[in-house]
C-alpha cells in the first residue's frame, strides 16, 4: 500500500500490540482469519506506521493496519488557514474514503476501524507503486501507466465533485489564497531562508511575495474539483490491472490543473517534456470526451505551469522541513529536481521575469 523507498520516522507512538491484532483480525474481519504475521513496513513522510498483517484462512490473504498519529503542527497550520475548521463527526480519512468509493473510484476497502486504539485495517493494494512499476518500464508502458493514471483523475475529478457531498469534509477547504500563500512562505521560510541560512533581502522579500500572492490569486480564482492534493507516482499502487489510490486524506477543493501538476511534474519521477506535453493534451481529450471542454488549451496550459511552480516550490520547502524539523534527510535529494521544474517554467512565461530576478539568487537550483 506504500512506497518501499522512503524511511521510517521515528514517532512518539506506542509498539503495536500484536496479541490485539490478532484477535481484531479474529473477531472483527470476515469469519476464519487468523493472524499468521505481522511486519512493519516503510512509512510516508507523516507520522502514520503502517503494518502488513498476513493471515490464513482468507481472502483475504493480507490486511494493512495504519496505525494513527496526532496531526503535525504544519497540518494543523494549513486546516486553520484553509477553512478545514468543519467538524465531522468520523475520522477525515474515512470520511473522504468513503466519498471517493462511491463516486468509484479506486481506494481500499476499510476492513475494521478500532478507533480506541487508532487502528484502521484497510484493503491490501500490495507494495508496487507506479514509480516503481515505471522505474524500468520502456516509453510504450510509462505512458500507458501514465494514461492509466490520468484515466482515474479525470473519474475523480467528475465523479467525486458533482454533485457536492456537505458531509463530505473535503467540500469545507479549499486551496484559497490565504491557504496558498502559506504554502509559498512554508518554502520562503524553509526553502530558502533555513537551506541557505540567511534572511531574504527586503526588497526581494518584497518582490518574491507580490509575485507570489498574484499567482495565487489566479489559482483560487479558478472553477474548483475535487483534488486529492497529493496526487503522485507513490501514492498510486499497481495492484494488478488496477490503479489503487492512497493517501488521499488531506484532499479538499482546488483548480483542476493542481493534481495533473502533481502527477507529471512529479518529485519523483522526472518525465520526458514531450511526453508531459502529450499527457497533459490526452487529460484535456479526456475531459472533452466526458463534455468538460476546456476551450482555450493555451489557457490552460499557463495555468498547469503556473500550478506547477506553485506545487513544486511548497514540495522543496517541505521536503527542506523534513530533514530540519522531524530528522528525515530522504527527500532531500529530490529537490533538484523539483526545482529544474521551476527554474523551465520561469524562463517559460516573460512575465513571471520579475519573480526569477529576486528568487533565482537565493536558490541555486534557479540559477
Amino acid at each position: 500500500m506504500l512506497s518501499a523507498n522512503t524511511t521510517p520516522i521515528k514517532t512518539p507512538l506506542s509498539p503495536l500490540d500484536q496479541t490485539l491484532i490478532a484477535q481484531t483480525v479474529e473477531t472483527r474481519l470476515p469469519p476464519g482469519l487468523l493472524l499468521r504475521t505481522l511486519t512493519p513496513l516503510a512509512g510516508d513522510a507523516s507520522n502514520r506506521r503502517y503494518y502488513r498483517a498476513a493471515v490464513a484462512g482468507g481472502p483475504p490473504h493480507s490486511v494493512i493496519v495504519m496505525q494513527l498519529a496526532e496531526p503535525e503542527g504544519f497540518k494543523q497550520s494549513e486546516e486553520a488557514v484553509s477553512g478545514g475548521i468543519h467538524q465531522i463527526s468520523e475520522l477525515p480519512f474515512i470520511n473522504i474514503m468513503s466519498h471517493l468509493a462511491n463516486a468509484n473510484v479506486p481506494v481500499p476497502a476499510l476492513h475494521y476501524y478500532d478507533q480506541s486504539a487508532g487502528l484502521l485495517y484497510l484493503e491490501d493494494f500490495g507494495d508496487v507503486t507506479l514509480a516503481e512499476a515505471v522505474s524500468q518500464a520502456d516509453a510504450p508502458n510509462l505512458e500507458s501507466r501514465y494514461k492509466q493514471a490520468i484515466n482515474v483523475l479525470v473519474q475523480m475529478q467528475i465523479n467525486a465533485t458533482t454533485p457536492s457531498d456537505p458531509g463530505c469534509v473535503a467540500f469545507h477547504r479549499s486551496f484559497d489564497v490565504p491557504l496558498l500563500t502559506w504554502e509559498f512562505d512554508h518554502f520562503l521560510e524553509y526553502g530558502v531562508v533555513a537551506r541557505s541560512g540567511k534572511p531574504l533581502p527586503d526588497e526581494d522579500a518584497t518582490a518574491i511575495q507580490r509575485e507570489f500572492e498574484w499567482i495565487a490569486e489566479l489559482l483560487a480564482g479558478q472553477p474548483r474539483v475535487f483534488t486529492h492534493r497529493d496526487y503522485h507516482s507513490r501514492n498510486l499502487m499497481v495492484d494488478g490491472l488496477r490503479l489503487g489510490v492512497i493517501d488521499f486524506q488531506d484532499a479538499l477543493m482546488g483548480p483542476a490543473t493542481y493534481d495533473l501538476a502533481s502527477l507529471v511534474r512529479d518529485a519523483y519521477i522526472q518525465l520526458d517534456e514531450s511526453l508531459v506535453d502529450d499527457l497533459v493534451e490526452y487529460y484535456l481529450d479526456q475531459l472533452a470526451e466526458r463534455r468538460f471542454v476546456w476551450t482555450n488549451r493555451a489557457a490552460f496550459r499557463r495555468l498547469f505551469d503556473l500550478t506547477s511552480i506553485q506545487r513544486n516550490l511548497k514540495a522543496a520547502g517541505r521536503f527542506v522541513y523534513i530533514d530540519r524539523v522531524k530528522g528525515n534527510p530522504k527527500f532531500l535529494a529530490d529537490i533538484p529536481r523539483v526545482l529544474s521544474y521551476v527554474k523551465r517554467n520561469l524562463k517559460k512565461y516573460p512575465e513571471l521575469d520579475t519573480l526569477r530576478k529576486h528568487l533565482s539568487p537565493h536558490v541555486p537550483e534557479l540559477q
